[in-house]
């Protein structure tokens, strides 16, 4: 069986039954919860943490939820923003709009760890997908340089472009490294 790892999650909200009920809810062996009162202080812990969920029970002391959770929709937490149900239309069609889940405060607690449970899954999701866009980046800067470096040998030692491709292949074969490499070491050398 495979160990899952803890997902961190911060709660924000002036209420502190609303964290209290947050931790029962939430299993500790899958959750590490925290707990904060105000925006301005999760701004300031959630520069020195990572967390993968933010749950936010609106409106908060010092500034609007809904504002607080946009200025994280592009990061990889989940965002989760309960609101009064006075609320909730409004805000969840801008929620919505932004990737952010919105419930209403009216919801039973088991929606609540229902739609926790579907944001973990979501960010799991959201870091897989992450990995492998880094990988393509890393692959796509790969070609550039391979490519630049190939470029350097058939302006500077007038190779055609098969023989530039046919060299960086047998030296990276031969030296045992990567073409980015060779590529590189090609670039130091003709500059």
């Amino acid at each position: 069986m495979k160990l899952r790892s803890l997902k961190n999650v911060l709660v924000i909200s002036e209420n502190k039954t609303f964290f209290d009920s947050m931790k029962l809810i939430l299993p500790p062996d899958e959750f590490a919860v925290e707990h904060t009162c105000s925006g301005g202080e999760a701004r300031r812990l959630i520069v020195n943490r990572q967390f993968d969920i933010l749950v936010i029970n609106a409106p908060l002391p010092d500034e609007h939820g809904l504002s607080f959770a946009t200025d994280y929709v592009d990061s990889s937490m989940g965002i989760l923003l309960v609101c009064p149900p006075e609320t909730y239309d409004a805000l969840s069609a801008d929620g919505e709009e932004n990737g952010i889940i919105v419930l209403s405060s009216s919801n039973p607690p088991a929606f609540v760890y229902v739609a926790i449970k579907m944001i973990s899954s979501m960010v799991k999701r959201l870091e897989r997908l992450e990995k492998k866009n880094r990988t393509l980046q890393e692959k796509m800067e790969d070609i550039r340089i391979v490519n630049k470096a190939k470029w350097a040998l058939i302006d500077k030692n007038k190779m055609n472009e098969a023989e530039a491709h046919k060299y960086i292949e047998k030296m990276a074969m031969d030296k045992r490294i990567s073409r980015r490499e060779v590529a590189e070491m090609i670039l130091d050398m003709l500059d």
